[in-house]
């Protein structure tokens, strides 16, 4: 990118101006990463000041026909050290009733009435579509009266058909995924815009996926958050990913597929701050980035983290990203001289934190020296 572009995407970035597909694919050619994160943080810090928000949620792996009071069980085993959260994953099992899911909605909301339940993507919504005849606005209806606050953002992958065909085995096309998202926004349901980036697609595939949520955004203003997701080379199970995931069941052979680096994922979050202009919060996912990446997302425009925070005697040394307890989040917050706010998931505020100390203060204190 030369010297009169820079200067150009730069103006309009600080005059408020909303970028266009050029800008987009321009900026992720863009070579100098700190001049890209400044523009991001610049737009990030008018919108959400020195504030980082997180939640306390856990995740719970619905166990295909498992019976309502064991899953009931295992929720409120979860459910404790101030949990706001309880974020349900996997998709809808074909030898259950369709009865099964509203049941465990209403039994899980009567035994944690102060735990607000996540659960669905649209695709899986869909599925059930197809499974029990009924219609979306049929089925949103009732998982709304059974006590559902919002969906999961899983099944988004990237929208263009052409990438969407060689990453998913679901038939839930963006027609449909927009569709039913629009059912939900308007019956008060919550939900996360998501992109699964890192498989095979190019940028200009990722501005394009950008740009039709901010469209949807535009008429529906539905959208808390945009979530990134890093596909996890790493793992098996491509559902793993924290509060944004769901099932993305196709994965890509090993010779087509690269590891995103981590100035490649700034570099999306940044982009992604700069044209989703109309979606008020940028979620790093811990469980996605690892703790480095999320930790430094925040300069490039990311003012929320997510994932599951562990309760303290659970925590697990043996995983690569594990589960942090809420003092270990205050930590990574402040040592990004940010300010932590808690959340519930409908990104009101639980609890206020303080702000970091200064610079002098932390000087002031004698610091460990690591070997």
């Amino acid at each position: 990118m030369d010297a009169g572009r820079k200067r150009e995407l730069e103006g309009k970035v600080y005059a408020g101006a909303r970028l266009s597909r050029a800008d987009g694919e321009a900026l992720y050619t863009a070579d100098d990463l700190v001049w890209l994160g400044r523009l991001a943080h610049h737009r990030r810090a008018g919108q959400g000041s020195d504030q980082v928000l997180f939640a306390v949620e856990r995740r719970l792996t619905l166990a295909g026909t498992g019976p309502v009071d064991e899953t009931v069980r295992r929720a409120t085993e979860l459910a404790a050290d101030g949990v706001t959260g309880l974020h349900l994953v996997g998709p809808p099992h074909p030898g259950l009733p369709w009865e099964h899911y509203p049941d465990l909605l209403r039994a899980l909301r009567a035994a944690l009435p102060d735990v607000e339940l996540t659960a669905f993507a649209a695709t899986d919504v869909h599925r059930l579509e197809e499974q029990t005849g009924r219609t979306a606005d049929e089925i949103l209806d009732e998982l709304v009266d059974a006590g559902l606050a919002s969906l999961t953002g899983g099944g988004a992958e990237i929208f263009d058909q052409e990438v969407r065909a060689q990453l998913a085995v679901h038939d839930c096309g963006w027609a449909d995924w927009v569709r039913i998202h629009r059912a939900a926004f308007a019956r008060g349901i919550g939900a996360p815009a998501t992109m699964r980036y890192g498989h095979l697609e190019e940028p200009r595939h990722r501005v394009d996926h950008l740009l039709r949520l901010r469209e949807v955004q535009d008429e529906t203003g539905g959208f808390a958050t945009f979530v990134p997701l890093r596909h996890r080379h790493d793992v098996a199970d491509p559902a793993a990913g924290g509060p944004g995931a769901g099932q993305s069941e196709r994965s890509v052979p090993a010779e087509r597929s690269v590891a995103t680096s981590p100035a490649a994922s700034l570099r999306t979050f940044a982009v992604s701050r700069l044209l989703l202009d109309n979606v008020p919060h940028l979620t790093a996912c811990w469980a996605t980035h690892g703790f480095p990446v999320a930790q430094l997302s925040l300069g490039f425009g990311a003012d929320d983290l997510a994932g599951s925070a562990a309760a303290p005697q659970v925590v697990d040394d043996a995983d690569p990203f594990p589960e942090p307890t809420r003092d270990a989040l205050l930590d990574l917050i402040r040592d990004a001289d940010l300010r932590p706010v808690e959340r519930d998931t409908r990104y009101a505020v639980v609890r206020e934190f303080d702000a970091p100390p200064s610079l002098a203060e932390r000087r002031a204190v004698p610091q460990r020296v690591w070997a």
